[in-house]
């Protein structure tokens, strides 16, 4: 294989697969060594085993980030901190991507950004869609409701109100509250229904910031 057959063929794709090039009647060690030599010559980023971005400048898609993370580890969505910047929800801006997973936890270096995977049980593994985060582009993403949920659940002491106040949430209105208190409920966690009233709480206290006067 050629590289300018691997541009036609990916070219169009923020990341991909080694799998889709070894379809059909392919040498398959051929093409592994095609991608290794490919990769020292930094035509292109391995970000793990058989998965792979093209490098500048031959990168037609820049990928965003949450689509890197959700490949890094399938069965992993954005969260945390991550998703709450994304939906405006904190002002500060999250240089890491935090995603959770039911796998191993661990942090991922790569040429696109750091990626931290954070461990949640399998009972708790929902409440989060596919969402488009650039064009073309969808990724795996907590709703607002989940991601604040998660970071409670994995953070200690995330339910105390000082600890919710240097969150320096805003725009509360956009949470759905009945999710957020089913969401506490269904977890059978004090900890998260604490969490879930103090929030309402803060959310109710924006509204009144913003009643006409």
């Amino acid at each position: 294989m050629e590289f300018d057959e691997l541009l036609d063929m990916v070219g169009d794709e923020p990341v991909f697969e080694s799998a889709l090039l070894l379809a059909g009647d392919v040498d398959a060690a051929n093409v592994r060594r095609q991608l290794s030599r490919w990769v020292k010559a930094g035509r292109l980023y391995q970000l793990r085993r058989g998965v792979y971005v093209l490098a500048p400048p031959y990168q037609k898609v820049k990928p965003h980030p949450f689509v890197v993370a959700n490949a890094l580890v399938q069965g992993s969505y954005v969260s945390l901190q991550s998703a709450l910047a994304h939906y405006g929800l904190i002002p500060e801006y999250t240089p890491v991507v935090t995603s959770v997973t039911t796998a191993r936890p661990g942090r991922w270096r790569t040429p696109l950004g750091d990626m931290l995977f954070r461990h949640i049980k399998m009972a708790w593994f929902h409440g989060y869609r596919q969402v488009k985060v650039a064009e073309g582009q969808r990724a795996f993403v907590a709703s607002s409701e989940k991601a604040l949920l998660d970071l409670v659940y994995l953070e200690p002491g995330a339910d105390a109100p000082a600890y919710l106040a240097e969150l320096r949430l805003s725009n509360l209105d956009r949470l759905d509250r009945d999710v957020l208190v089913r969401l506490a409920e269904e977890s059978g966690s004090p900890k998260l229904g604490r969490a879930a009233r103090r929030i309402i709480d803060l959310a109710q206290d924006q509204d009144r910031d913003w009643e006409p006067l």
